[in-house]
């Protein structure tokens, strides 16, 4: 962790920004006179912003799933159901 605040980041997250930076070089090459000057953090993605919800309650999700399914025409297909 000290390590990359000296020297960046590591791993997968380091050959994002190297990347960006590729791209973001590229994209400032095409670019006409007055135009937004590209940085490379337009092209990192950001990861993992779906963890921030809670998960729903089991019932929602199933009637979710019911109602899914209904609509692309399927069948319920488990025990006991016609």
């Amino acid at each position: 962790m000290a390590y990359e605040h000296v020297a960046g980041p590591l791993g997968p997250e380091r050959q994002d920004v190297l990347h960006g930076i590729l791209a973001a070089t590229i994209a400032n090459t095409a670019r006409g006179k007055g135009g937004r000057k590209a940085e490379p953090k337009d092209f990192v993605p950001v990861w993992d912003q779906g963890a921030k919800r809670q998960p729903g309650d089991w019932r929602q999700m199933l009637a979710q799933v019911k109602a899914m399914n209904a609509r692309l025409g399927g069948a319920d297909l488990r025990e006991g159901r016609p």
